[in-house]
């Protein structure tokens, strides 16, 4: 049974409209596909009216790259959120963090690969797309950080390359050329790899 997000008594700020109308984006396509993600349904699903949902998105091409932005942005700061607050080695920090990475690309069954797959042509994929990979660095830096004695540019410049080797690692598990476990550990081992052997600033002792 579809779930409507009813209309609340107390008028929304254009901030949580926003938030509100993601999240039932969210529900649509994990209930009903992608394919049915209009700005029409939208609005329908969200109980608002449909120049609302134009006003926020403006077309459903907007809405899309809107809703993958934000699912990114949730999953990004969700795991970097669960990796402060516990302390890890090196060691295990490089698996945790290569293990969600890989297992993003091999789970092609979840919405953020339904709202990618359905942006396919969009001239404003390549530049979104870009964006979510600075979200990646950024993640990986500050993952990264208390494990690392690099300056703060260099150690952007190695998670530069990092998410980089993560990228052909998923497009090889796509293409299958290895499979999830493989490919993980082999992320896991360039992550670990990359900082041990990275140069100490002078006077800086390794923490590793």
């Amino acid at each position: 049974m579809q779930k409507t997000v009813r209309p609340t008594s107390r008028r929304l700020s254009a901030a949580e409209r926003r938030r509100q109308l993601l999240d039932t984006a969210l529900l649509i396509v994990r209930e009903e596909g992608a394919d049915r993600l209009t700005l029409g349904h939208l609005a329908a699903r969200a109980g608002v009216s449909k120049p609302v949902a134009y006003d926020h998105f403006g077309t459903r091409s907007g809405l899309l790259i809107e809703l993958y932005r934000w699912i990114d942005i949730e999953r990004v700061n969700a795991f970097r959120e669960a990796m402060a607050t516990s302390q890890r080695s090196l060691g295990e920090t490089a698996k945790v963090l290569a293990a969600a990475y890989i297992d993003c690309a091999a789970d092609t069954t979840d919405e953020f690969h339904a709202v990618g797959a359905a942006m396919a042509g969009s001239e404003e994929k390549a530049a979104v797309f870009q964006e979510l990979l600075d979200n990646s660095v950024a993640m990986f830096v500050s993952v990264l950080e208390p494990h690392s004695t690099l300056s703060p540019p260099a150690l952007y410049r190695y998670c530069v390359g990092l998410v980089g080797a993560g990228e052909a690692l998923s497009a090889a598990l796509v293409r299958r050329t290895c499979n999830e476990a493989e490919a993980a550990e082999a992320f896991a081992s360039l992550i670990e790899g990359a900082l041990r052997a990275a140069p100490q600033r002078h006077g800086v002792s390794n923490p590793l």
